[in-house]
Order: C-alpha cells, then sequence, then structure tokens
C-alpha cells in the first residue's frame, strides 16, 4: 500500500468527496487542530499500521452494528487492536443480538461506505438514530486516529477535542463501555 509519508496540518488543498470536504469544513468552523496523512485505501485496521507510525497515534476501530431487528443502531469506537465480541458489548448495553449494520444501513444514517466508518460521520446522522458507544480504554490515549469520513486519509486529533468540542457540537455524547483484551 503506498502512504504519502508526508504530514499535513489541516485540510487537503486537493479536491475530495464532498462527505470529506465537510468533516474538514466542521473541524475548521470547531476550530479543531489536526494532522493528516493521505494514502491508498485502507479499509481495515491492519492496513492503518503504517499510518498510525507517521500519526503517532493508533487508529480506532468504527464498527456500525444493530439489532436482530435492525431498529437500533450504535457507533462502537474502540482500539484498533483490541478484539471485539459481539456477546460481551450485547450484554453491557442490554440488547439481545448484535451484528454489523448493512452498508445500506451505513450510507443511509451516516453517509458512509464499508472501510470508511468514522464518528466524523456522526455529523450526517441528523435524526440522531445512532447511538455512541466508546471503550473506556480510548481515555488513555492523548489522541485518536480516523478517516474523515473517506478511507483514502487518515486524521490525528486530540482525545480532548473529540470529547469537549466536536461531541458536543454534534449533539452526542458517548456511553462508555469496558471490552475486554481478552477473547476468552
Amino acid at each position: 500500500m503506498y502512504i504519502d509519508p508526508t504530514v499535513y496540518s489541516g485540510k487537503p488543498l486537493d479536491e475530495r468527496i464532498e462527505r470529506e470536504a465537510r468533516c474538514y469544513g466542521l473541524l475548521e468552523k470547531l476550530g479543531v487542530a489536526y494532522t493528516r496523512v493521505d494514502h491508498e485505501h485502507a479499509d481495515t485496521i491492519e492496513a492503518c499500521h503504517e499510518i498510525e507510525k507517521l500519526l503517532g497515534c493508533r487508529i480506532c476501530k468504527n464498527l456500525l452494528l444493530t439489532n436482530r431487528q435492525m431498529t437500533e443502531l450504535w457507533l462502537l469506537l474502540m482500539p484498533g487492536d483490541k478484539p471485539f465480541k459481539t456477546r460481551v458489548l450485547s450484554k453491557q448495553i442490554g440488547t439481545a443480538r448484535l451484528s454489523f449494520a448493512s452498508p445500506e444501513q451505513m450510507l443511509r444514517h451516516l453517509d458512509l461506505t464499508p472501510g470508511s466508518v468514522s464518528v466524523l460521520g456522526l455529523m450526517n446522522d441528523h435524526e440522531h438514530k445512532v447511538r455512541l458507544l466508546m471503550d473506556r480504554d480510548l481515555l488513555a490515549e492523548d489522541a485518536i486516529g480516523m478517516h474523515p469520513c473517506n478511507n483514502t486519509s487518515s486524521l490525528r486529533i486530540a482525545r480532548d477535542d473529540l470529547l469537549n468540542t466536536i461531541l458536543p457540537a454534534l449533539g452526542y455524547e458517548p456511553t462508555f463501555v469496558d471490552l475486554p483484551w481478552e477473547t476468552e
């Protein structure tokens, strides 16, 4: 995978897809500083390891989840290298069974496509249908890596800016969950 080794500060000067451009507009409007790395499609955590080295932070795993009836949605943010077991999370949030949301649900509710799911996509959830879950281990990080709603760039955003500026501006408060590092 090709990664531009340049770490940029601020929005790109070239043309970007609309959903990515909206992310930069939001961050600029809120006065949130960030650094950016551009790269080929990186739609798995494994593909992001080199990007993490350049950004100096972990890329966060972002999972859009739904219940069996597909009537409720949750966006889970967790450390990228942490294993995920739906059973553990289901018990913590009091739902019987969780599965991954469909590409259609991603597009309809967050204007995102598979591999580009990001907490910044909450800016597109105008009806607040998606509930935000955040693994408590992310609180130990100074900064969090994420895609700007497109998986050909990654951003480093200070954890405090995410929690105290971005999420309140979008009308979200995370529910913190405790997911184990061991899978069994």
